[in-house]
């Protein structure tokens, strides 16, 4: 009785309702047909349904031209078995790379739920990895769509792919909870990966030295000289805040591969000023704005925003994203980088680098707690939000790990946190007030996640 599986009602309508939809795509689409069967998927009932309906769905929306959304679900739920290995049977790279492209959402996310299935072992990682213009469509589609779930599942899927890819060793299994804090409140697990990884994802997405790198579009999307975010400020913002959020994750992961460069000197040809375009990285491209009347009209011309410099030589993505990346003139993403230092520190505390000295094992402790003070010495000159959020923050977390964070933030704040006195709910920036420790601890464990969403 047990192996027994309940019966699906709806397989028949459905199936006759897939061909007449592949026999004539114009035909309307019966929503409840679909959402019926896929209401009854279980992990025990959906692998004799593969070969039944898989093939033709696929098929399906490859010609289908109206909103696929409701075939991109079903089509998500019989994935779900399916390895890695057997995907591209059902959809060649070349047909994710268009279903990245799409405009439709439904399809960007059902092409990173292929993209995800990678994120099981090393190898499948490596797989993938031969396919750099596969690669480049998700990092575009993750940087440049304008919709919020199409974002927080490619920061997601890229954000599990390095984890299964790094190739330090994971960290031991958190000791077992021995108390009542410990069990309501137990240690993050930082890491899914059960062995060290081949780190070609890493080297493909944070190093310049092969044709193939990820990292010139990377930065080009995040700088503001990608066709996709350069005469878009709202564009260029929402990408910056997707690399700010899944940073101190890749930090915690590997802090020596987001810190360290081999970008070499000169910076690659789309930071420099030389392209005719007009955009310039670090004058006054705002200039005509500035002086005189402010006021837009329908006459003005739309001035595109500022550019950040470009990385200096020898750093990696962590300083340029937290030190020269973002325009602190702009509120929000001002409050974004406030966020992310927040993250990053919080995280960085309890990541496994920071008691790392082996060789060959990434960056040391020392190496990360030297790194930090001299990130946020220059983060922190002249901005007197981030100062007083960093400086609070054990004040605003939870009681048991607040003596541990307020030490690593006197290693990291020399002389800051022994002159600081208690900040009270009044002088804290209007940001700040009234968080709830709970809730700060809940917010910060969702760039620790490692399980699929």
């Amino acid at each position: 009785m047990d192996n027994e599986v309940t019966p699906i009602t709806g397989l028949d309508e459905l199936d006759k309702h897939l061909d007449s939809l592949l026999e004539d795509p114009n035909l309307e689409l019966i929503p409840k047909l679909f959402d019926d069967v896929e209401l009854q998927l279980t992990d025990a009932n959906i692998p004799p349904l593969i070969p039944r309906f898989l093939p033709r769905l696929t098929t399906l929306l490859k010609q289908y031209t109206q909103d696929p959304t409701v075939i991109v679900s079903l089509t998500v739920k019989l994935l779900r078995p399916v390895p890695f290995s057997d995907v591209f049977q059902l959809a060649s790279p070349d047909e994710l790379v268009q279903a990245l492209n799409s405009p439709s959402p439904a399809a960007n996310l059902l092409a990173m739920a292929v993209l995800h299935k990678a994120a099981t072992s090393p190898e499948d990682v490596a797989i993938l990895c031969n396919l750099p213009h596969l690669l480049s469509a998700f990092i575009h589609r993750w940087l440049a769509a304008p919709q919020v779930e199409v974002a927080q599942k490619g920061g997601k899927v890229l954000g599990d792919l390095l984890d299964i890819d790094c190739s330090l060793p994971p960290p031991p299994p958190p000791p077992r909870p021995t108390s009542a804090i410990q069990i309501t409140n137990p240690p993050p697990q930082l890491t899914a990966r059960t062995r060290p990884g081949q780190g070609v994802l890493w080297r493909l997405l944070l190093s310049d030295n092969s044709t193939t790198s990820l990292y010139p579009l990377l930065l080009g999307l995040i700088s503001g000289h990608h066709p996709s975010t350069s005469g878009d400020a709202h564009q260029l913002s929402l990408a910056q805040g997707r690399v700010l959020r899944l940073l101190p994750r890749l930090a915690a992961l590997d802090f020596a591969a987001v810190t360290r460069s081999d970008v070499a000197h000169p910076v690659p040809a789309h930071f420099t000023n030389v392209n005719g375009n007009g955009i310039n990285g670090d004058s006054n491209s705002n200039s005509s704005s500035s002086s005189g009347n402010n006021t837009a009209t329908e006459d003005d011309e739309i001035v595109p925003p500022a550019i950040p410099n470009p990385p200096r030589h020898g750093e990696g993505l962590l300083q340029y994203a937290a030190l020269r990346m973002v325009q602190k003139s702009d509120p929000l993403m001002h409050l974004s980088l406030v966020d992310f230092f927040e993250a990053l520190v919080s995280l960085l505390r309890v990541a496994p680098c920071r008691t790392a000295t082996e060789a060959g094992a990434g960056a040391s402790g020392t190496e990360v707690v030297e790194t930090l003070r001299v990130v946020l010495a220059e983060a922190m000159a002249g901005d007197q939000m981030l100062r007083e959020a960093l400086l609070s923050l054990p004040d605003r977390t939870v009681e048991e790990e607040a003596e541990d964070l307020k030490r690593w933030l006197g290693d990291l704040l020399p002389g800051e946190m022994s002159n600081h006195a208690a900040t009270s709910d009044d002088t804290l920036p209007p940001r700040q007030k009234n968080i709830d420790p709970k809730k700060q601890k809940k917010d910060m464990m969702q760039y620790m996640a490692t399980a699929a969403s």
